[in-house]
């Protein structure tokens, strides 16, 4: 079912047309992967799944039954812990996945496989313009997020994304006002289910 806001457009002959705008979707970050115990940095680097993190995966699939969570579609991003993160998550809703190339995660180039919890690290997210060498600026990657915001949003689908850390900043910058000092320390548990309203 879709939970939606209607407005209205005039078309070039005068006449209303009807467009739907989504007023809401559901995001959740992929499970536990071998580089989270490690304490490791993911980025874009293809890291899989722990045992313990496809029964995070099953588990929010049963827990988004449970509180009723509905969706017409699940958009994993490309990178292997969420797109068996999602598949655990459609098989046990019967919500169909799609694969959207903009919800990959950030790639940090040089900080890839160091320490999460990294003070040079922790310092470089606050720069927006650097690409960590080799990698993606925060620049960069608002703009992909943030176009498939406004498209989720312009759209007529309920969704549910299933992506990454990294991505959470981005899309928890495109709904509220943040210092560097959040934007650096923003993050969300592995398969926790956030929803944000537009």
């Amino acid at each position: 079912m879709n939970f939606s806001s209607q407005s209205y457009k005039l078309k070039n002959d005068g006449r209303k047309e009807k467009t739907i705008n989504m007023d809401h979707f559901y995001f959740i970050r992929h499970g536990e992967t071998v580089w989270n115990v490690e304490n490791k940095i993911c980025g874009a680097t293809d890291i899989e799944l722990t045992a313990r993190g496809h029964e995070q995966a099953i588990e929010t699939g049963k827990k988004i039954l449970e509180q009723g969570i509905t969706a017409d579609v699940i958009l994993a991003s490309p990178l292997v812990r969420a797109k068996e993160t999602a598949r655990h998550i459609s098989e046990i809703t019967g919500i169909p996945m799609e694969i959207e190339p903009r919800l990959k995660e950030q790639n940090f180039g040089r900080y890839e496989s160091t320490p999460r919890d990294g003070a040079e690290f922790h310092e470089a997210k606050k720069d927006m313009a650097s690409r960590f060498g080799t990698g993606e600026s925060m620049l960069h990657l608002a703009q992909r997020i943030y176009n498939l915001i406004d498209d989720i949003k312009a759209g007529d689908r309920e969704v549910i994304l299933v992506a990454h850390n990294g991505i959470t900043r981005m899309v928890e910058s495109y709904f509220r006002e943040m210092t560097n000092e959040e934007f650096s320390s923003c993050g969300i548990k592995n398969c926790e289910i956030k929803r944000y309203n537009f």
